[in-house]
């Protein structure tokens, strides 16, 4: 099953066509609701008037991709963050991967290489990047040899832990409910420790 999120339609099939959009959508999944990140993109492209290249973020004046980032409702909470880890990663895009994100998967030579990659890109920590990695190989196919190991927890099919595993709506509750318990327990661990 492909990604199925609780966003417009448009927003999720720019999601399954676009490498770009979708390697965009999981830079801004971080201190912001999920929805919110991956209907980011399109969100961006909409703004832009077209769907923007690797290369046209990574060259866009910085200052006019954060006020495009920061125009209600801002495409993150922290957008000037978020606009130059995007326009950063799209630099690494161009002068890495010949400007084509989808790249950095393909090109990856097993499933520890992938992570490699994936780690190597701004706002990428290893939990992150084993997030991405399961979310290519669950949902778009991009499975090299040990990609699941890579993805460590996030990996099994029936692990509903992430993005990844999001394809309905009883996947997306199971989802929020582990990262509920996960926040709770980290919250009761930080109060021992006081």
């Amino acid at each position: 099953m492909k990604l199925n999120l609780p966003i417009d339609a448009e927003a999720n099939e720019l999601l399954q066509r676009s490498p770009l959009a979708l390697l965009v959508g999981m830079i801004l999944d971080q201190q912001f609701p999920l929805e919110r990140a991956f209907a980011a993109p399109y969100e961006l492209s909409r703004r832009l008037g077209h769907e923007p290249t690797a290369e046209e973020l990574a060259d866009f004046d910085p200052e006019a991709l954060t006020a495009i980032f920061a125009t209600p409702p801002a495409l993150h909470r922290f957008p000037k963050a978020m606009a130059a880890r995007v326009q950063e990663a799209c630099r690494i895009v161009v002068d890495t991967y010949d400007g084509a994100a989808e790249n950095i998967w393909t090109g990856a030579a097993d499933g520890k290489d992938l992570l490699k990659r994936v780690g190597a890109l701004p706002g990428f920590g290893k939990q992150k990047a084993q997030i991405f990695v399961a979310l290519l190989g669950k949902r778009f196919d991009v499975r090299p040899e040990g990609w699941r190991e890579a993805a460590g927890a996030y990996g099994p099919d029936d692990a509903y832990k992430s993005v990844a595993d999001i394809v309905d709506a009883a996947a997306l509750v199971k989802v929020r409910e582990y990262k509920q318990a996960a926040k709770a327990a980290a919250k009761a661990a930080a109060a021992e420790k006081k």
